[in-house]
This record gives C-alpha cells, sequence and structure tokens, in this order.
C-alpha cells in the first residue's frame, strides 16, 4: 500500500514536519505544532553559484631610470604592468581546472558535489530516508506484543466459558479414553509394546469430541463476534488498548465484517478432529502478522479489510493537536 502524498512528522526528527509527495521528502521542513499549509510547500529555486571576484591591484609606477645609454633593440620608455597574455584579467578570479564545473566537481554533477541522480540527503534515487510509519486514520498500529496479549487473555476467557459448558461433555470424553490410558502406561512400564486386547473406546467417544468442538466453536463464535462488531474490541483488546478498524473508513466493523474476520481464525476449530489441522491453520493465521511489515495484517484481517490500532490515551489539547493531521495520516 503506498503512502499518500501530504504532510508527516519526519521519523527522522519527530520535532518537525515534512511533505511527502508519494515518492521523497519535498521542501524544508516545518515545526510539528505549526499548520501545514495546503498542498505541496512551493518549489524554491535553485542557488546561483557565484564566482568570487579577486580584484586587481593597479601596478605601482616604477620610479625614473636615470638616463644612459640604451642596450640595442630595446625601447627607451618600456610599458609597465604585466605583459600582454599573462596573469588575470580585470573583472575575473581564478579559473577551474579544464573540463571542470564551477562548484569543483566533475563535467555534469550537480552543485555541491552531489553525484547525478542522487537525492540531496545523499541517498540513493527514490530513497527519502525511512519511510513513515503507516498511521491508518491518523492512529499508530498496534505491536505484535499487545495483539499477542490481548489474544490471549481472549483464550483464557473463553477457556473459562468452556469449562463451564462444556465441562460435562470433556469428563466424559475422559471417561472413554481413561481404560485405554491406563492400559498403555501399564505395558509401558513392563516393557511391553503389543497392542492386542487393548480397550477400546465406544463410538460414543468420537461423538462426544465433535459435541465438544461444536460448543467449543459456538462459544468463542458468541464471545467475538457480537463485541468486534459494535466497537472493534473484545474484553483483551480493551485492556490492551487496541482496536480493530477497517482501512476504508474509521467506523464500527459491522456483524458481516466482524463475522468474516472471525471465520478465518475460528472456523478451523471444529478440524482438530481431523489430527489438529485446525490448530495448524490457526496457528499460521496468528503467526502470519510478523510477515506483513507494511500494515501487520493477520489472515483474518486481509479477509475483511481490517487493520488493527492503537487506542489513543491522551484528550483534550492531544486530541486538538491530532485534528491538525490530514485525514489519514498514512494510508
Amino acid at each position: 500500500m503506498s503512502v499518500q502524498p501530504g504532510w508527516y512528522v519526519d521519523p527522522a526528527d519527530p520535532e518537525t514536519r515534512r511533505y511527502w509527495d508519494g515518492e521523497g521528502w519535498l521542501g524544508a521542513p516545518i515545526p510539528v505544532d505549526a499548520t501545514p499549509p495546503d498542498g505541496p510547500p512551493p518549489v524554491e529555486p535553485p542557488p546561483v553559484p557565484v564566482t568570487p571576484v579577486t580584484p586587481v591591484t593597479p601596478a605601482a609606477p616604477a620610479a625614473p631610470a636615470a638616463p644612459g645609454p640604451a642596450a640595442p633593440g630595446w625601447s627607451p620608455h618600456p610599458a609597465p604592468g604585466p605583459q600582454p597574455g599573462h596573469g588575470p584579467q580585470p573583472g575575473q578570479g581564478p579559473q577551474p581546472g579544464p573540463g571542470w564545473g564551477p562548484q569543483a566537481g566533475p563535467p555534469g554533477w550537480p552543485p555541491y558535489g552531489v553525484p547525478p541522480g542522487w537525492a540531496p540527503h545523499g541517498g540513493p534515487p527514490g530513497w527519502p530516508g525511512r519511510p513513515p510509519e503507516p498511521r491508518p486514520h491518523g492512529q499508530a498500529l498496534a505491536g505484535y506484543g499487545q495483539r499477542f496479549a490481548a489474544r490471549l487473555i481472549d483464550f483464557g476467557l473463553v477457556f473459562a466459558l468452556n469449562a463451564l459448558v462444556n465441562g460435562w461433555f470433556v469428563w466424559r470424553w475422559v471417561q472413554e479414553w481413561a481404560p485405554y490410558w491406563r492400559e498403555l502406561l501399564r505395558r509401558a512400564a513392563r516393557g511391553d509394546t503389543s497392542t492386542e486386547g487393548m480397550p477400546v473406546p465406544s463410538e460414543q467417544a468420537g461423538l462426544l469430541l465433535v459435541v465438544i468442538l461444536v460448543i467449543a466453536t459456538a462459544l468463542w463464535l458468541a464471545y467475538e463476534v457480537p463485541a468486534m462488531a459494535a466497537g472493534g474490541q473484545t474484553v483483551g483488546k480493551r485492556v490492551m488498548r487496541i482496536r480493530a478498524v477497517p482501512l476504508a473508513a474509521d467506523q464500527p466493523l459491522g456483524f458481516g465484517r466482524a463475522l468474516s474476520r472471525w471465520t478465518t481464525l475460528g472456523m478451523p476449530t471444529l478440524l482438530w478432529y481431523c489430527a489438529g489441522l485446525g490448530l495448524l491453520l490457526q496457528l499460521v493465521d496468528a503467526l502470519s502478522p510478523l510477515f506483513d511489515h507494511q500494515l501487520r495484517q493477520a489472515l483474518h484481517d486481509k479477509r475483511a479489510q481490517t487493520v488493527v490500532v492503537q487506542v489513543p490515551r491522551t484528550t483534550g489539547a492531544a486530541t486538538q493537536n491530532d485534528s491538525n493531521q490530514p485525514s489519514g495520516e498514512t494510508p
């Protein structure tokens, strides 16, 4: 996602603000608390090279020589001063070496010795320094640690709900498998690796596992989707002061977008029955923000076109200062 042109805080100097034209910084910086003008700054005229002028001191008049016989072929009144074609001419300074420009650089180099095609700051073409970090709707992106801690809090709450609602089904499922595991441990202690005569769980064990996963998925859906649809925050996100917002506008997600976001991460819970395939898919989704260096979007964020941002802590004067930021500090 490209950074749109506008006035942004200079990452190299947070006390100043500069204009970003989509490819590089343009113009001189202004104080960060100053109101930026509409549009880009006026183009500054290039500096005019000034050639130093060396004043020519007129030669002192020569003292009259005593009259005497002149050498054969010499003029009786020699002209004082330098001979024609030698020395500096009036109104001119020292001349540069042949083929070099007025700023002591090779031919074709711009003023001040900057190599051709390089930006004035000394970097390669198109490198304005470190690009500013995206700020969707003027808010900073949530950090990886904040998102991980919020997800752990939410998982803890959903687990507590499952302990209350799903506890009896889990206990029955454990009872179905308990004879098998006890016999397996007893044979392992004797060094017996045979599997003949092992107690086999009944068909009810498979049905119980399906019921457990369906209830767990439904509880997670009921916990997360309504809260995200209304305000973009679960309990964990409120504690960590982060929230999910649409990329298009700073507004509530709505039920459809919140459901689309959750299904990418929550629905694979039903596939835990398939040798843990669902758990693997959820792990990939949870780690995906680490590989998105632009907006730190997880796979469920990309599907629902959302991004997770930090909730501002300050109000009042700080909010008024933020109002000077153009809409969408960076895309």
